[in-house]
């Protein structure tokens, strides 16, 4: 496993190879992300995982100083797995090297779910996916499904912009079914189990809502009980196509998603 500091090392290191896969992370490496760096070492002949905290793409200051960072830590797992053939750990300069602010605006169709909550939250991670992109030049980009809405729009900007593909990879859940997340190194046991709860919970709704005729009063009622049962804010519940993530009407090619907060840790998840 090579670590590659800046980009004259990148460049230098990925001259050869045309059959790369990429796995871009914040680091707080846990199980979700190796299944994405095996899914890369099964359709790919070399594999790069990136580590860099994005300042861009935090709303908020406080959110981004308590972000998990262990690079030691993370560097260690991806060693150990033997699956990475590069470790990209860039400096800020090294991916905004061009000052010139970035152009990428978000549709008013898109200012959905987190994005809706999360000001600027996509414009910053579509501007650094764009730019690692150009810098790497991977085949392929291997992202999971946890958050759905962050795939789908990476997705579309890069197949469009770059000879890319991003494929998408299914979310990896503890032994509670809690949807594995770095944040997730920032809840203590018991938030943990009460995630698991929720988890339980939005299976239940989402089982009965075929059954419903009006979904959006059903989810305003299951919302309510869920605030007043597990002291959570809850940014969304809702029902959306899983092929424009428009509210939908019906289970069928639908995700039900929620955005909360757990011990003032923002949680997301997708089923």
């Amino acid at each position: 496993m090579k670590i590659l500091l800046n980009n004259t090392s990148l460049f230098e290191s990925l001259r050869p190879f045309n059959d790369l896969g990429f796995v871009p992370t914040m680091g707080g490496i846990h199980k979700g992300h190796l299944s994405l760096i095996n899914k890369s070492n099964k359709l790919c002949k070399k594999t790069i995982v990136s580590i860099f905290v994005n300042p861009k793409q935090f709303n908020s200051k406080k959110d981004l100083r308590s972000y998990p960072r262990n690079i030691k830590k993370d560097l260690k797992i991806l060693k150990k797995s033997k699956k990475v053939d590069f470790v990209y750990l860039p400096k800020f300069k090294d991916i905004y090297k061009d000052k010139k602010k970035s152009k990428i605006t978000l549709l008013k169709k898109d200012k959905i779910l987190c994005a809706k909550f999360r000001k600027g939250h996509f414009e910053g991670v579509l501007d650094v996916m764009s730019k690692l992109t150009k810098i790497i030049n991977p085949q392929k980009i291997f992202m999971g499904e946890k958050d759905f809405q962050q795939l789908y729009l990476v997705k579309k900007k890069l197949e469009r912009t770059y000879k890319t593909k991003v494929i998408p990879c299914k979310t990896i859940r503890d032994n509670n079914n809690v949807a594995l997340s770095s944040r997730n190194f920032l809840l203590k046991k018991p938030n943990l189990v009460i995630a698991a709860k929720i988890y339980e919970k939005l299976v239940n709704i989402k089982k009965y809502i075929k059954n419903k005729k009006n979904i959006r009063s059903f989810l305003n009622l299951q919302e309510k009980e869920l605030k007043n049962n597990y002291k959570i804010k809850i940014d969304y519940l809702e029902l959306r196509n899983i092929k424009n993530l428009k509210i939908s009407s019906t289970n069928k090619n639908s995700r039900l998603f929620i955005a909360y907060y757990l011990n003032n840790v923002r949680l997301i998840d997708n089923l």
